[in-house]
């Protein structure tokens, strides 16, 4: 059993690397991708410790990109850029590589949209909000994400998002944090095939993370097949090789039709929990939110193929 999607505390997991590490040879895993956001400055302390553990490490990293070929709905503005996640599996070390300087690039992004992020909600109401208490949760100031947001919110303005418990959790992604949410903030502008360029001959293997929650913008999944096939092959055509297919917090049913349609348009179903530690209480390592999710270890012999070939 593999996970290759998860994330530790340089970005907005809450683990140590060498911690999440033990907890995967802990339950058995063989091999680990860890998907921090923007940045592979966790590689180091995670090989390490795989190592020790004899535990197979994977490179690899989440970005936030735009997808202007399939744009979206937005709260304020109307039709426009699709934002999507994306995963890198097997990324260049190099700083000076292209791809690690397109990692720059986003990181500086990131920091932007926190301060505009911070202002918003100061304007909404949370005055007591700033980027040093952010940074003191996240451990600095450039790994700050989301669920540090979300802590912060409830920590310094529970009369306005209510005591911390999961649907209360759930809320302030949903209207405050989310797409659609009152104070939500892109985090870049840097279109998909970009990235995609910067990968190209560096033997990194993309795929798009949790395709669904990308582009199906909460309709029914009745459709499926017809509507994901031609984002999918779209994809493709500019340089994925992968879709996450097996995904922690989807049902085994769901699963199992997106891995079809993945094969039927000749890409590799990968797959991975996105565990993120406390700050997803509900979502474990391996098994992801169900308790079910199992990622086969062929998975991983077709994305390093890929890489080599």
């Amino acid at each position: 059993m593999i996970d290759l999607h998860t994330h530790s505390t340089f970005s907005d997991g809450s683990d140590r690397p060498a911690e999440l590490a033990r907890r995967a040879h802990a339950i058995g895993l063989t091999a680990i991708a860890l998907t921090d956001h923007d940045t592979t400055a966790s590689h180091d302390e995670m090989a390490e410790a795989c190592a020790e553990l004899r535990l197979e490490h994977v490179t690899g990293v989440e970005v936030s990109l735009r997808d202007n070929a399939f744009p979206q709905v937005h709260r304020d503005t109307g039709l426009g850029p699709r934002n999507v996640h994306v995963l890198a599996y097997f990324v260049p070390l190099d700083p000076d590589h292209p791809l690690q300087r397109a990692l720059a690039s986003l990181r500086r992004d990131r920091d932007v949209r926190n301060e505009s992020l911070v202002a918003l909600l100061v304007d909404q109401g949370f005055e007591r909000l700033t980027l040093d208490y952010l940074a003191g949760i996240a451990g600095n100031v450039h790994s700050i994400g989301r669920p540090h947001f979300a802590r912060a919110m409830f920590e310094l303005h529970p009369e306005i998002v209510g005591e911390r418990n999961d649907e209360t959790w759930s809320r302030v992604f949903s209207e405050w944090l989310g797409v659609t949410g009152r104070a939500y903030v892109p985090k870049t502008s840097m279109p998909l095939e970009d990235f995609a360029a910067a990968a190209r001959g560096s033997g990194a293997v993309l795929a798009i993370a949790h395709p669904l929650d990308n582009y199906l913008d909460g309709a029914s999944t009745s459709n499926l097949e017809s509507t994901m096939a031609p984002v999918l092959l779209s994809l493709r055509e500019r340089g994925f090789v992968g879709v996450e297919a097996y995904y922690g917090s989807w049902n085994d049913a769901t699963r199992r039709r997106m891995v079809k349609v993945t094969r039927d348009v000749g890409m590799i179903p990968t797959g991975g929990s996105d565990y993120h530690g406390h700050y997803k209480e509900n979502v474990r390592l391996g098994v992801g939110l169900t308790g079910d999710l199992c990622v086969p270890d062929e998975v991983l012999v077709e994305l390093r193929a890929a890489h080599e070939g």
